[in-house]
């Protein structure tokens, strides 16, 4: 179940540039550029972080995902649960970049662990355009087109039941914060499972270096997108 996502090192991960990349275009959908192999900013999608805590440790009833820095390329990162059940991903000089706190029941079944973590991953992954370019446009404001940044910062949900249900994650929610040249942005999200209700989310970002709103920019951007998503599918 997503071994092929990350090599396994002794008690530390490491993910190639490649292989992240693969997961938040073949999984995710995200065809963000910093996911690229030879971005200047490279970085590990938070969404494969994500995923890798659920197959480590299982599914718990609620669980609160805290992204504190962003993961380079093959950086040997250690999955640990510390003595009151969080769980942290940090390197070997003691840097964090994910902070975990759950609770309630837990399931390590490995049906529903990746069945969960597909569904979520998918509608994570549809951040840009699909949410994010909507509520710009609203607000009058957009990333810089030339450096275009948006953080995951944190994601939390709390569910009813873990067995036998194949989830469906729909968006009930979005809001935008500008706060000078940043914008904070909450997503937040129902689950579902064959038309009945199973829980709720929801996801923070951090939308850096804001200027003004310009449709010409934001339709090339877009346009740019699903370029790249064309040319995926089509290798």
């Amino acid at each position: 179940m997503f071994k092929d996502f990350y090599a396994q090192r002794g008690e530390y991960v490491v993910i190639s540039a490649e292989q992240a990349s693969r997961f938040a275009k073949g999984v995710a959908g995200d065809y963000n550029p910093i996911h690229n192999p030879d971005a200047r900013r490279f970085c590990v999608p938070g969404d494969l972080l994500f995923t890798l805590v659920l197959v480590k440790f299982g599914l718990s009833r609620q669980m609160e995902f805290r992204f504190t820095n962003m993961v380079g390329a093959d950086t040997p990162i250690k999955f640990s649960e510390t003595e009151n059940g969080d769980i942290h991903v940090c390197d070997d000089s003691g840097k964090c970049y994910l902070q975990v706190v759950r609770s309630g029941e837990m399931t390590r079944d490995e049906a529903v662990v990746e069945g969960f973590a597909r569904c979520y991953v998918a509608f994570s992954g549809k951040n840009f355009p699909h949410y994010l370019k909507p509520l710009m446009e609203q607000h009058g404001v957009m990333f810089n087109p030339k450096r275009p940044l948006v953080i995951y910062d944190s994601m939390g949900f709390c569910l009813e039941r873990l067995d036998g249900f194949s989830p469906n994650l729909a968006l009930n929610q979005s809001s935008l914060d500008v706060q000078g040249k940043r914008a904070d942005v909450l997503l937040e999200f129902s689950i579902e499972s064959a038309g009945e209700a199973v829980g709720v989310g929801s996801k923070k970002l951090v939308v850096s270096g804001l200027c003004d709103y310009d449709a010409t920019e934001m339709a090339a951007i877009v346009d740019e997108f699903y370029r790249l998503k064309a040319a995926y599918e089509a290798a």
